[in-house]
C-alpha cells in the first residue's frame, strides 16, 4: 500500500500553480501535504473524506484545504473498472503555506487570514458562489503573470466574503500526517470501502495494521476525531444516500446492501446522521428534482 502523496507542486519561481486533472479515477489514497488546496470537480462521482467529514461528491464539487489536511475523493468502483468509458476530471489549484506571509497579519487581509484560517477544518464551497467560482478558475487556467495573480486574489476574496463557505469539521486535526500512520489510514480506508456491506469489527481492523485493539481506537481518533465504528457507520449511510435516489431499490434492500440486518436499525442510525428517516430523504429528493424538471420544461 502506497503512503500518503506528500506533493509538492509549486516551483520556487511561482506564487501558486493551478492543474486541469484528467484521468478513469481520482488518486484512491488519503493526501497530505504542506499547500493550501482549492479543488474542484469538472467530471466525475464518488465519496469525499476531508478530515473527518465523509460525504458523496458530484461534478460541480468544490472544497478548499487548508495546510495538512488530509483529504481524498474517492471515485465510485464502477470507475475502477478496466471496460469502462468513463472519466474523472477536475481543476486544482495549490498555494504555499506561506502565500502573503508577510502580508497576512495587517488589516487590510483580515478576512482572507480569517479564510485561511478555516480552511484548517476544510471548506466546502456552495451556491452562487459555487457557480462563480467555476467560472473564475476556467478562465485561471488560461491566465499568466500578474492578470494571474489578480484573479487569484479576486477567488480569495470571493471566498472571504461568502457566506455559501460551509465549515466541513469541526476542529483542526492536531496530528501531523507520517509515511507510518499514513500507510496505515491507506490500508483502513481501503479496507473499509471494500468491506463496509459486512460485520466490520474493530479487531478485524486492528489486526489489518498490526495494532492492538486499544492501541488503534486511540490512533484512529486521533487521526479522524470519530471512533472507527462512526466512521464505517458514517461509509454506510452516505452509500444509501447514494441509493436511494434509484427509486427502483425498496429501502429494505438499501438497509440489506449497506450491512444493517434490520430495516428499524438502519432509520434509526439514518436518522441520526441525517436528522431525517431514509423515506423523508428520498421523498425530499423526489420533490427536488421534479421541481427542477417543471422549470425546465417551463424555461423551454
Amino acid at each position: 500500500m502506497r503512503s500518503i502523496v506528500k506533493k509538492s507542486p509549486i516551483p520556487k519561481s511561482k506564487s501558486f500553480v493551478i492543474q486541469h486533472l484528467q484521468s478513469h479515477y481520482f488518486d484512491p489514497h488519503i493526501h497530505s501535504h504542506p499547500e493550501y488546496q482549492l479543488f474542484y470537480v469538472v467530471e466525475g462521482r464518488g465519496t469525499r473524506f476531508i478530515g473527518d467529514n465523509i460525504k458523496s461528491f458530484n461534478e460541480g464539487d468544490i472544497v478548499f484545504t487548508g495546510p495538512n489536511l488530509p483529504h481524498l475523493w474517492r471515485s465510485d468502483k464502477e470507475y475502477f473498472d478496466t471496460k469502462t468509458a468513463l472519466q474523472t476530471s477536475g481543476i486544482v489549484l495549490y498555494m504555499n503555506e506561506h502565500f502573503l506571509a508577510d502580508s497576512i497579519g495587517n488589516e487590510e487581509f483580515e478576512k482572507l487570514k480569517s479564510l485561511f484560517d478555516r480552511s484548517l477544518m476544510g471548506i466546502e464551497v456552495t451556491g452562487a458562489t459555487n457557480a462563480k467560482l467555476k467560472e473564475m478558475l476556467k478562465a485561471l487556467l488560461q491566465m499568466k503573470g500578474l492578470n494571474s495573480i489578480i484573479q487569484l486574489l479576486n477567488i480569495l476574496n470571493l471566498m472571504a466574503d461568502s457566506p455559501d463557505c460551509i465549515l466541513l469539521t469541526q476542529t483542526p486535526l492536531s496530528a501531523t500526517p507520517n509515511d507510518k500512520t499514513s500507510t496505515r489510514m491507506n490500508s483502513i480506508y481501503e479496507f473499509v470501502m471494500h468491506n463496509f456491506k459486512s460485520n466490520i469489527t474493530l479487531a478485524s481492523a486492528a489486526d489489518l495494521v498490526s495494532m492492538t485493539p486499544t492501541s488503534f481506537s486511540r490512533f484512529f481518533k486521533s487521526r479522524v476525531n470519530k471512533s472507527f465504528s462512526d466512521f464505517v457507520k458514517d461509509v454506510r449511510i452516505d452509500h444509501a444516500c447514494k441509493l436511494l435516489l434509484d427509486e427502483n431499490i425498496p429501502i429494505s434492500q438499501i438497509a440489506f446492501e449497506i450491512g444493517y440486518p434490520t430495516l428499524s436499525n438502519f432509520n434509526k442510525q439514518f436518522k441520526v446522521l441525517k436528522g431525517e428517516t431514509p423515506f423523508d430523504y428520498r421523498k425530499k429528493y423526489r420533490e427536488i428534482n421534479n421541481g427542477f424538471v417543471r422549470e425546465l420544461h417551463a424555461a423551454l
